[in-house]
């Protein structure tokens, strides 16, 4: 069924919802998309893959991007599709329940509803409805536009990517960065340790330098953000009759934007002086940009809290391309990926009217 841009965006969200698009899986709901935007003259509409970029071209001194992801993890078992609107609990007020309602359909339809709405925006618009955002980066539809078309969103000067932030303002993110650290030890029998050297044993270090490290609290362009060091796997041993000849501590640190990825790494180094490790992932961070004429006005207009954003978000690819960039949508992220996905409406509508106060 065709997309209604006309009808209020609770609406607007279920039947995005009702469009299942797992990872891997969004062409019915991209040719939804697509199909409902070639007609408003005032945009212009690009597709690459099963991603859609849309326009305006009024002249403006300044652009901003608007940006969603249009897929969702797996739904359910029993499905927790299709959407239903129901009484939220105690203090919630009325929910739309189901896949995707927070993560993140929400903000895809508050981005439509705009584009549909608000034909002469106060500044000129790009909207960017990409695949591939819960899984492996190569598959990321803001990656292909990047190696693609860069030029259809690095004219821009701030970027809002509408992930749930329940409805106000997260600047920027955090960096992450994984790395394995490996002991060595030699296998014996557990009843003559002393024929082997045992590696978990060994582990213990590791463990002490992270029980003793104080993370950062850092202030970046007016937002606080809070860096973390932790231990979030560790293996090792082969049987319960064997002295284990291997461990290994996967750490991972969430470092603040005012950090790139090779200092991320280096302070690792530092830490774990003396040590080898291994790199398995590394994700630079965004600063928000809050001194920003655009970046200004735009939490003037909505006049919500803003405070920084904790953990990595794609915000991260645009300060890639130099866009400064915040978090801002409807929904919880408490429930984002969880069975009982549900959304405020009140939510839903209060992000559309902020977002219409900076805009129209």
């Amino acid at each position: 069924m065709p997309l209604d841009l006309t009808a209020d965006v609770v609406t607007l969200t279920a039947a995005l919802c009702d469009i299942e698009s797992v990872s891997l899986d969004e062409g019915a709901v991209c040719d939804a998309i697509e199909e409902a935007l070639r007609p408003l003259q005032h945009l212009t509409v690009t597709r690459i893959g099963n991603t859609v970029i849309a326009r305006t071209e009024l002249g403006h001194g300044e652009r901003v991007v608007l940006a969603g992801h249009i897929d969702t993890v797996p739904l359910t078992d029993p499905p927790n599709l299709p959407t239903r609107r129901l009484p939220g609990a105690d203090g919630e007020g009325e929910v739309l329940w189901g896949r995707g309602t927070v993560d993140m359909k929400g903000g895809v339809a508050v981005q439509l509803r705009l584009a549909a709405t608000v034909p002469a925006p106060s500044r000129d618009v790009t909207y960017v409805f990409y695949e591939g955002e819960e899984i492996e980066s190569e598959f990321n539809g803001l990656l292909h536009i990047q190696q693609q078309r860069p030029e259809l969103i690095e004219d821009a000067d701030f970027a809002v990517l509408l992930e749930p932030t329940g409805a106000i303002v997260e600047g920027g993110c955090k960096g992450t960065l994984r790395i394995d650290l490996t002991t060595k030890g030699a296998a014996a029998h557990s009843a003559r340790p002393w024929n082997g050297h045992n590696a978990i044993h060994d582990a213990a270090e590791i463990l002490s330098r992270l029980t003793a490290y104080e993370p950062r609290t850092v202030v970046v362009d007016g937002l606080e953000y809070r860096e973390a060091l932790n231990a979030v796997h560790i293996s090792g041993g082969i049987a319960g009759n064997v002295i284990p000849d291997r461990c290994t501590v996967s750490v991972n640190y969430r470092y603040a934007p005012d950090t790139d990825e090779d200092q991320a790494v280096a302070h690792m180094h530092e830490v774990f002086d003396g040590l080898t490790f291994e790199i398995t992932d590394n994700a630079g961070g965004a600063r928000p940009g809050l001194d920003l004429p655009a970046a200004k006005a735009f939490v003037e207009a909505l006049g919500v809290d803003v405070v920084a954003k904790q953990g990595w978000t794609d915000v991260a690819r645009f300060q890639a391309m130099g866009l400064p960039a915040v978090n801002f949508g409807p929904g919880d992220p408490n429930f984002a990926h969880h069975d009982e996905e549900r959304c405020p409406v009140d939510q839903l509508v209060s992000c559309e009217a902020a977002m219409l106060r900076w805009l129209a």
